[in-house]
């Protein structure tokens, strides 16, 4: 073996043991996630860092909530926009991914096709960049994250982590923000517009989300909500 070839294989060795190590890291906290809130998300640290290199105001709002403390609009509104076979799939929803496929193959555009737990996953672990490795490890974590925490967990967290504007992060802070009222009296509408923010909730603001929000409200209604 070359000096090269042994360079090449230490280096695959320590990437290995990383990645290891990594995965292993988040397991464990998976295991913690069942009884104990996060008090940050890695995508909270993420925001916090790219204000310092921008030099950008930051101002951090979030409170964690029981699930009970979030009105049943409001989380029906969410899995319909986000994740509408939730319930059914184990993580991962192979349908919605070819149906994205297939009307990428019409449009030339690929849109997201991201279950719930996946998203929960890059949040609280991973950072929003688009990488393979970053995917990998998402993959990677989410069969185990639906083995450990189970659906309601998994909803509970999401609703309680994900970014609802700059700085805004979970149900009960988007709406004491964008609303003034707590997540719990977050009505049909409102609840429909704060989901039509979640894809890009750094651009999008729910006083615009009108046709998006009927489009979510006419699939809550073909689901039974």
């Amino acid at each position: 073996m070359t000096q090269k070839h042994r360079l090449l294989y230490r280096l695959l060795r320590y990437l290995l043991a990383a990645v290891l190590g990594f995965y292993t890291l988040a397991a464990l906290g998976l295991l913690a996630l069942r009884s104990v809130n996060p008090p940050f998300t890695a995508v909270q640290i993420e925001r916090r860092v790219q204000s310092w290199f921008h030099k950008t105001p930051y101002h951090k709002r979030y409170a964690f909530v029981p699930l009970n403390h979030i009105s049943l609009d409001f989380q029906h509104a969410v899995i319909a926009a986000e994740d509408s076979r939730f319930y059914q799939h184990h993580g991962f929803d192979w349908e919605e991914v070819r149906n994205a496929i297939e009307e990428e193959q019409e449009d030339g555009r690929l849109r997201g096709a991201s279950t719930i737990t996946q998203q929960l996953v890059k949040n609280l672990f991973l950072t929003t960049s688009r990488s393979f490795v970053r995917k990998g490890i998402e993959y990677l974590l989410v069969p185990i994250a639906e083995r450990i925490l189970g659906k309601r967990r998994i909803l509970e967290l999401y609703l309680n982590v994900v970014e609802w504007g700059s700085g805004v992060y979970g149900a009960e802070a988007a709406a004491q923000y964008h609303y003034g009222i707590g997540a719990a009296l977050v009505n049909r509408d409102q609840g429909t517009r704060l989901a039509a923010v979640l894809p890009s909730p750094l651009r999008r603001k729910p006083s615009r989300m009108s046709e998006y929000s009927a489009r979510i409200q006419e699939r809550m209604r073909k689901m039974g909500w």
